[in-house]
């Protein structure tokens, strides 16, 4: 029998995955993979890193139960293991918005203010697109929104919305949404488009939630 304690080493087990989360970099390739599976080569372009450090993190994301991955043609994509992943990074987020006077002095000072009203429920955006009330506003990547998206979101990613005004109805209320609840792209979507006079609100969180709640997509 072992002369080790099983409660440390359960312990130890439980810090090895906390690395997963332990870094900003991780934190944002998991934002990334909750949109879908990625390949290193792509993650290392969207979060701004060179391949070696990227397939760092992801080694050791892996290595830890965090992320699986899978094989196609000369490619390897990533992808996270277990919906647990997305609960554990938003108890972070919700530990941290309580706690950090560093997070909540970004949120007061940058996130707010460009969005100072309550976002949207998940729930009540349900309801109001079942009743056809709303235009959802999906200001994420083409090749995000064609994984999935929404039930009948508009696809305008942030970096176009200024060159397609015309393509928004002015009058229905927009709802829009992007990865997730600190995706800066739908706070600056909402502020560009009040400014612009439309009556516009943010979903609350992003499509990885949405999903993990059971809701459909498409």
């Amino acid at each position: 029998m072992s002369s080790e304690n099983p409660k440390q080493a359960v312990l130890a087990g439980f810090a090895e995955v906390a690395k997963a989360f332990a870094h900003p970099h991780r934190l944002e390739i998991l934002e990334q993979l909750a949109q879908g599976e990625r390949s290193v080569e792509a993650l290392a372009e969207r979060v701004g890193l060179s391949i070696a450090n990227a397939s760092q993190h992801l080694r050791l994301m892996r290595a830890v139960g965090v992320l699986s991955s899978r094989r196609d043609g000369k490619r390897i994509l990533y992808g996270l293991s277990d919906p647990a992943v997305l609960r554990a990074v938003a108890a972070l987020q919700n530990l941290a918005e309580r706690n950090s006077a560093q997070v909540r002095d970004v949120i007061g000072s940058y996130f707010h203010a460009r969005d100072a009203l309550e976002p949207v429920s998940r729930k009540e955006l349900a309801r109001r697109l079942k009743d056809g009330l709303v235009t959802v506003l999906d200001v994420r990547p083409a090749d995000e929104y064609a994984a999935g998206h929404l039930p009948k979101a508009v696809n305008i990613p942030l970096r176009e919305l200024k060159r397609r005004l015309r393509e928004i109805p002015k009058n229905r209320e927009i709802i829009a949404y992007c990865r997730g609840p600190y995706c800066v792209l739908a706070f600056e979507a909402v502020a560009l488009l009040r400014d612009r006079g439309f009556k516009v609100r943010r979903l609350e969180d992003g499509l990885p939630e949405w999903k993990a709640a059971g809701l459909p997509i498409e």
